[in-house]
């Protein structure tokens, strides 16, 4: 009696438990909202790790951890990018909810490492520095190494351009503007 007793219970938990899960498969897994990328950075033959991976629980506190490993295996770049920067730009009501605003947050971190993000070569001998160019001797210096660039974005309005300095090795924004 006691051990149909004690399976009956088992078998409620167990059917308690799969019901509760199955609710939840809908729901966005925070922690596995990540991308990576491969691609010639630091190098034009060599490959860099690209990383960018949404970080947090709460959507106004959370962040997009954005690195770059170099091919020898060193971080060559490390930002974060605030979610309530990214807010900032977009219609408030449409991003009012937790859920919404944790799958815009899932999109920018899709969307952050598509191709057309990559920049090969970073600039053309044909382009030329403008008020946007933080530094125009790095400007000089990437259009004449040739090696490829890489855009991401700080909110609806704002644009980030990096390349890697061979000069001053490390990651430096050659360009930073508007959309």
């Amino acid at each position: 009696m006691k051990n149909g007793l004690i399976c009956t219970l088992l078998l409620a938990v167990a059917v308690l438990t799969s019901c509760s899960n199955s609710d939840n498969q809908d729901s966005i897994k925070i922690d596995e909202i990540a991308a990576i990328a491969i691609k010639p950075f630091s190098d034009s033959l060599k490959t860099d790790t690209f990383r960018v991976k949404l970080i947090g629980t709460e959507p106004k506190e959370m962040y997009l951890s954005f690195t770059i490993t170099s091919f020898e295996g060193k971080k060559i770049y490390d930002i974060r990018i605030d979610a309530k920067e990214l807010f900032k730009n977009y219609d408030v009501k449409n991003l009012n909810k937790k859920k919404t605003q944790i799958k815009f947050l899932k999109d920018e971190v899709d969307r952050f490492l598509d191709d057309e993000n990559f920049m090969e070569p970073a600039l053309t001998d044909q382009e030329s520095p403008d008020s946007n160019v933080p530094d125009k001797s790095f400007y000089e210096e990437l259009k004449k190494s040739q090696l490829n660039g890489f855009i991401y974005r700080l909110g609806k309005e704002q644009k980030r351009y990096i390349g890697w300095s061979q000069q001053n090795k490390k990651v430096k924004p050659y360009y930073s503007c508007c959309k």
